[in-house]
């Protein structure tokens, strides 16, 4: 009985260093060929559509949900300022991309608004933002018809100069 206990105990303690391994960055670079799931290190929070990696991109799919929030959270990052740049298509209709500052995942509350809804249009997004505080940084895409689907890809921050 005891070995069992600690093999559990064991376990939850590798996943709690897994996560705890997740550092303040200040500076990103992700082209997500190697992820076949979302990284430790990421969320991805989609409601009742679909955010998934796949064909070495990340893939916002609205299936039957059309106009539901979806967003990419990076890891926390140093506060300062940055040039944030991504690669962003759609396969047609209506999308937006809009760039959120994020004190918790996991609260609503602590979103804000840093860059307004900007159209997606096939060009690669360039921003330049500043963090106040260390935060995550929120991607979130909204699809505004069934089966409409936003690839993003090549995700690059750097320190502004």
């Amino acid at each position: 009985m005891r070995k069992i206990i600690f093999a559990g105990l064991m376990g939850l303690g590798g996943f709690l260093t897994a996560n705890a391994q997740c550092k303040t960055v200040s500076t990103l670079v992700e082209n997500f060929d190697t992820w076949k799931d979302v990284n430790k290190c990421w969320t991805a929070q989609s409601g009742k559509a679909m955010l998934y990696p796949n064909d070495k991109k990340i893939i916002f799919y609205s299936m039957n949900s059309p106009g539901e929030n979806m967003y990419l959270i990076t890891p926390k990052v140093k506060a300062g300022a940055y040039t944030l740049s991504f690669d962003v298509s759609d396969n047609g209709g209506e999308t937006t991309v809009e760039l959120f500052s994020i004190s918790n995942s996991s609260d609503a509350k602590s979103y804000t608004s840093i860059a307004k809804p900007s159209k997606i249009t096939g060009d690669k997004k360039v921003f330049t933002i500043s963090l106040k505080k260390d935060s995550h940084l929120g991607m979130k895409v909204v699809l505004n018809g069934v089966h409409q689907a936003v690839y993003l890809d090549n995700v690059s921050l750097s320190p502004k100069k």
